[in-house]
């Protein structure tokens, strides 16, 4: 059974989730939530295998929103590169040294970097030691790295012990 349904509680969660947003209860909608309710939880049973505590939920609530600020703020600085084309880009391919470990927090720092407009991590080195980044516009590779272990690493650091 518990192959079929790896996490049941999940399962009855998406089913009620999923009538609730239907707003009516039919036949098909039960038997397509039934589906959804088996086939998302097998879908990414995957990702328990990489557990991932977080030790101070307040600092993730804190990096989520500086996500957030610093996401806007890379829109602005992106729709003034669009709409000045005068201005030159300089774009560059970095390897950025990590300080972090696990999959989990090297994870989610990729993915803050691939959020941000104008960066996007490109790789993550074999022995997870480094990623390479592509960025839009650099004027100093150092001043970048410094600027990701200061912004985000650390706050990571700090969430994840890692």
């Amino acid at each position: 059974m518990s192959k079929i349904l790896p996490a049941p509680y999940l399962s009855l969660f998406l089913l009620i989730f999923w009538l609730l947003l239907q707003n009516t209860v039919t036949p098909g909608l039960v038997l397509l939530g039934c589906i959804l309710a088996v086939a998302i939880p097998l879908y990414t049973n995957r990702g328990r295998d990489f557990p991932a505590k977080i030790h101070k939920p307040l600092k993730a609530i804190e990096y989520f929103f500086l996500l957030l600020v610093d996401i806007l703020i890379s829109n602005l600085n992106i729709a003034a590169i669009i709409l000045m084309p005068s201005r030159r880009i300089k774009p560059a391919l970095i390897e950025y040294p990590l300080d972090i470990v696990g999959e989990v927090p090297i994870t989610v720092l990729a993915s803050t970097i691939s959020l941000t407009p104008g960066t996007i991590t490109a790789e993550i080195r074999r022995d997870g030691r480094a990623l390479m980044i592509h960025a839009l516009n650099v004027e100093d590779h150092e001043k970048l790295i410094a600027s990701i272990k200061q912004r985000y690493e650390m706050r990571l650091k700090e969430i994840f012990k890692c």
